[in-house]
């Protein structure tokens, strides 16, 4: 029998700094087994395994505000996407004791943004709109803090009459891209402050995914499907690797009688835990 394909693993792959700390401090809550009930503002990370887990434990997940306003007691961890100025004060008011799990690189995007909006300036973000990141950062601004995501997006845009820009990124947004839509910005003539908020992590990541995506016959990009950093990994390997797959877990993996394959990658989103990455890797050759 042959041997089967030779794999790489992007070293980058898997839980980032912000997401791991994340999970660790709910964790912690559970080990630390006390009386107060234990929520998320939101799934602590969008990974299914991970908010099962957590489930089976006892941890809540808090879907919305209306649902937070009608918490009176209980320990409420915010996760690394963070959350909007006025969530924080909706918590102090209902006496909720508050665990910030904000990833520390988003809290400097909401510092930046208050900052700028007092300076007077208008706040730009570049990102996806519904994303629970970039609600909460345009939560740190005020009525005309607009968020763009596309080249339609930036064409549309004017400013604010005498005002003069401040743009910022989503941490996970894909650097060609923001790269792409400043210089939209720049060629319009505008007074305008460019801070690249893209978090180095996802940088790398982006990086190393599409060096191994341009060398590989095959591709497994492995995240939680409503994750926006793995959406935009997988984006980036199709555009290298016609043979890009993107996988929760080993189960979803259906190469489609591939034989051909003599190198696989694999890379995975910050959400992804170490032990899925393993799985993946432990098992990948005997699907082709």
């Amino acid at each position: 029998m042959e041997p089967g394909p030779e794999v790489i693993v992007a070293e980058t792959a898997g839980f980032c700094f912000g997401v791991e700390r994340a999970v660790e401090k709910v964790y912690q809550q559970i080990r630390e087994k006390r009386e107060k009930k234990i929520y998320t503002y939101g799934p602590i990370i969008h990974n299914e395994e991970v908010v099962k887990d957590l489930a089976a434990q006892g941890v809540c997940v808090i879907h919305s505000e209306e649902e937070l306003k009608t918490l009176r007691d209980g320990v409420v961890i915010i996760r690394s996407h963070g959350v909007s100025r006025h969530i924080y004060h909706i918590m102090e008011r209902n006496g909720l004791e508050i665990i910030d799990a904000t990833c520390p690189f988003v809290k400097k995007i909401h510092r930046i943004v208050e900052e700028q909006n007092r300076a007077g300036r208008q706040v730009v973000i570049v990102g996806n709109e519904n994303h629970p990141e970039v609600e909460g950062i345009k939560g740190w601004g005020d009525e005309h803090t607009v968020v763009i995501e596309t080249i339609e997006d930036a064409e549309n845009f004017i400013p604010q009459e005498g005002k003069s820009v401040s743009v910022v990124s989503q941490t996970t947004f894909n650097y060609n891209k923001f790269k792409e839509l400043v210089e939209k910005f720049s060629k319009k003539g505008y007074d305008i402050l460019v801070l690249n908020t893209i978090c180095n992590a996802t940088q790398e990541r982006q990086v190393e995914a599409k060096e191994i995506a341009s060398k590989v016959d095959a591709m497994i990009v492995i995240g939680g499907k409503n994750s926006s950093n793995t959406q935009k990994l997988y984006e980036i390997c199709l555009s290298e690797c016609k043979n890009t797959y993107y996988i929760q877990t080993l189960d979803d993996f259906d190469p489609e009688g591939e034989n051909s394959v003599r190198k696989v990658g694999i890379t995975a989103g910050a959400s992804t835990p170490k032990k899925i990455i393993e799985e993946v890797h432990t098992n990948v050759r005997v699907k082709f």
